[in-house]
């Protein structure tokens, strides 16, 4: 069976990889001039580094999984502690389940929220709500806005006043009709396991995708535009490239690795009801912004996350070189640090040039962190359109989208936007669509 898979970014590549092993002839058609979509290394200074995702959740095993099967070197982070910025001070972050207080005692320890929140137990809604809506009569307003916003904007770059409690956070459903209660028995539980939360790859999660080409000798046509996705009588055509030299593909079967609005516009003519839902997914654009740093933060733990309310340009900070040993370890007696700025809707900052970014959020790192060492070196990478956002009813979309390409023999769809946009996800969700196609 020969098939083309349409993006290579993380999820397109797996679903190649699978398809490869299985025994079919696969091209991967990619319109950028690399590979790994979100995931990506590049220099800063003299330093390789991350500059899209820097960790995975290691307590699903889709993405260690593939780490090790690709011949990647697994690591974890060397601290684990993190802050939160807020009321002119970075306080230390208690337990938590997604921004849900695990430890009350702590929290109120931690001087982040003005009053201890009181449980207040209600009914677990039958339909989809907000994580707001379904939160705050439950633990108060405050804790949303100061410890769960900045979780899922973490995460999501979304706001917990769209996002779907039931796709965006359903580890936060699971709490119950009392989070307060839930949140204490899950820490309970899960504090005794000896499993890390997090994974990192020594030489950054970056270097996944092209370790995963390497593996599966994958045929990968970079710059090459999927313009136009069309079957006849069970045959695909496929058409790619430049506009003035389009390549046409003829193949057995498609798979769509690539973000909701380009995946719309190529499902438009075989799959017209999933191309209607993806269009209805909405998308929030961020960057990030490293610095090398001459000398070290004297600043214990990982980095800090910001509530929005706090008005603050950085929305959270990584100290890089100390959260992974491997980078320590290269980057000497300096510090690699990096901020992320972005949420959906707000995008002002984010139309301003590289230099004015950087320097806005240098402005923050320096007021959080007390003062910074001279800066060496800074990179700003931008994300345009980086986060699918997973708004109240996501779940309904994609069960449409899911049902409407079931239809369509020979197609197969992947990628963050379905079922979780984190690498684990977006993993399991190539490899089901692998699995599937491989089955019809």
């Amino acid at each position: 069976m020969r098939v083309a898979v349409v993006g290579a970014g993380i999820g397109g590549l797996v679903a190649a990889l699978d398809l490869r092993e299985a025994g079919c002839d696969v091209v991967v058609l990619e319109g950028a001039d690399q590979v790994g979509g979100k995931l990506r290394v590049d220099d800063v200074g003299d330093l390789r580094v991350d500059v899209g995702a820097e960790s995975m959740l290691a307590r699903r095993p889709e993405a260690v999984d593939l780490a090790a099967r690709v011949g990647a070197e697994l690591t974890h982070p060397a601290t684990t502690s993190a802050a939160i910025w807020t009321r002119g001070a970075l306080r230390p972050l208690p337990p938590t389940v997604m921004g849900v207080p695990a430890d009350l005692d702590a929290l109120e320890a931690s001087g982040i929220l003005a009053e201890r929140p009181v449980p207040h137990a209600e009914p677990v809604p039958d339909d989809d709500v907000s994580v707001a809506a379904f939160l705050a009569p439950r633990v108060g307003r405050e804790v949303v806005d100061r410890l769960v916003e900045p979780l899922l904007g973490g995460v999501y770059a979304g706001h917990a006043d769209r996002l779907s409690l039931r796709a965006a956070a359903p580890q936060v459903l699971a709490l119950g009709a009392d989070p307060l209660a839930g949140a204490a028995a899950t820490r309970a539980t899960t504090r005794t396991l000896a499993t890390p939360v997090f994974a990192g790859v020594v030489g950054g999660v970056g270097t996944l995708p092209q370790r995963v080409v390497e593996h599966g000798d994958l045929d990968v046509r970079l710059r090459s535009t999927v313009r136009a996705v069309r079957v006849d009588d069970g045959v695909w055509t496929v058409s790619a490239g430049p506009v003035s030299a389009i390549e046409t593909y003829e193949v057995d079967a498609v798979v769509v690795a690539t973000p909701a609005p380009a995946t719309a516009r190529l499902l438009a003519e075989v799959a017209p009801p999933a191309a209607f839902a993806l269009a209805a997914v909405d998308y929030a654009s961020m960057a990030l912004v490293t610095f090398v740093l001459d000398g070290p933060i004297d600043v214990e733990g990982s980095g800090f996350l910001v509530p929005p309310v706090d008005g603050t340009v950085v929305k959270g900070s990584t100290i890089s070189s100390q959260k992974w040993a491997w980078l320590g370890e290269r980057a000497g007696d300096r510090t690699v640090v990096r901020a992320s700025i972005g949420r959906a809707g707000d995008t002002a900052v984010l139309h301003r040039d590289d230099a004015d970014v950087a320097a806005l959020a240098l402005a923050d790192l320096t007021s959080a962190y007390g003062g910074l060492p001279p800066v060496l070196a800074t990179h700003v990478q931008r994300w345009g359109g980086g986060l699918p956002q997973y708004d109240v009813g996501h779940l309904g979309r994609v069960a449409t989208v899911e049902a409407a390409v079931a239809l369509v023999d020979g197609l197969e769809v992947c990628g963050a936007v379905y079922h979780g946009v984190g690498i684990p996800a977006v993993v399991a969700s190539a490899r089901a669509a692998a699995a599937r196609l491989l089955a019809r």
